[in-house]
């Protein structure tokens, strides 16, 4: 074969491969079909196995015209590229179309999470008692969250089985207490605040999660009595509850109160004749509460022969479940949007 055959057969190639470009549909067919003329056994590169056989004088002639082939390959691979991203974008823009004449859709407003509905109703009823919110750190040191609230040292609520205990001695709050051993340390009395937050132990069950929230009060000032804790805990029954609503207090105990109480409140179901909810008594436990303890007022530098008060908590998910009639409270953590939108 002499050079000018080479040029010939070279310039058929490449119209053969423009051609077969402007019709291939997609990228990778185009990949293929330059593959098969420039590749390394494509067929420029068979034919110019033979440019050691021309002469030398005509080896530069048919180097150029392998150059004009493959710059012409080159150039018809990139436009069919470009003509094939300008194809797909203008279907994509077609498929995905929006009709902008049509109405609207209407956004869903939600009130919130049951749990927070339910918070931000129990902080507003104290609010308007005169109580602010205090906040402290979910992970705390012993002496807030034990020592200081009288729990002695062998006390089982310090066990791994009840508490989530770190590797450098602090732990995770077991109650919203320690805020108010810290207030209590921070400002003279008088003090009325409520702590709300989340707190956390080693249990899990329909009824218990290892992660809840409390809200728990604590007032302090001179001549505080039983009555006044009682008060409150009736003006809050019937605030939340509705008007009229009972209570009553059972002797409990605490390590941080005394007297302490087991709280119940007439059952709002059955009005206290007796229900499946209130498992036939007529009463609902809600909380817990008590006249501070004086050895908790010494730990916090105050003297419990000028002052008295009452400490009060509550479950945020028992109050919910109650009134809601829930019956699990994991499902308060699922994020159902079937349980949520009940809400």
């Amino acid at each position: 074969m002499n050079v000018e055959e080479l040029e010939g057969r070279l310039t058929e190639l490449a119209s053969e491969a423009v051609a077969h470009l402007a019709e291939v549909a997609d990228r990778e067919n185009a990949i293929q079909v330059k593959n098969r003329y420039l590749g390394r056994k494509g067929s420029v590169q068979e034919l110019m196995a033979v440019l050691r056989e021309l002469p030398h004088e005509d080896r530069r002639r048919a180097g150029q015209a392998s150059n004009r082939c493959k710059e012409a390959i080159e150039e018809a691979f990139r436009e069919r590229l470009d003509d094939l991203a300008r194809q797909e974008l203008e279907e994509r823009m077609v498929a995905e179309a929006l009709d902008v004449t049509l109405p609207g859709r209407r956004s869903t407003l939600s009130l919130g999470h049951p749990l927070r509905q339910v918070e931000r109703d129990l902080i507003g009823i104290f609010a308007e008692m005169g109580y602010e919110v205090a906040e402290g750190p979910e992970i705390e040191e012993d002496y807030y969250n034990f020592e200081a609230l009288n729990f002695p040292p062998d006390h089982p609520a310090r066990d791994m089985q009840d508490t989530f205990l770190l590797t450098d001695g602090r732990l995770l709050r077991t109650h919203t207490s320690p805020v108010q051993v810290r207030t209590m340390h921070a400002y003279e009395p008088p003090i009325r605040i409520i702590s709300p937050g989340r707190v956390y132990r080693c249990d899990s069950d329909l009824t218990h999660s290892p992660v809840f929230h409390q809200i728990e009060g604590l007032l302090v000032d001179r001549g505080i009595t039983l009555a006044h804790l009682k008060g409150t805990l009736t003006t809050f029954a019937e605030r939340f509850f509705g008007a009229g609503t009972a209570i009553r207090l059972r002797p409990s105990y605490f390590p941080f109160t005394e007297p302490s109480a087991e709280v119940d409140v007439e059952c709002f179901f059955c009005g206290g004749d007796g229900c499946r909810v209130c498992s036939q008594t007529g009463w609902l436990e809600i909380l817990g509460a008590g006249m501070v303890d004086p050895n908790v007022f010494e730990a916090a530098g105050i003297d419990p022969d000028v002052y008295s008060g009452f400490a009060f908590g509550l479950g945020v998910e028992r109050i919910a479940m109650l009134k809601q009639g829930i019956n699990d409270i994991r499902r308060f953590f699922e994020n159902d949007l079937r349980f949520l939108d009940q809400f």
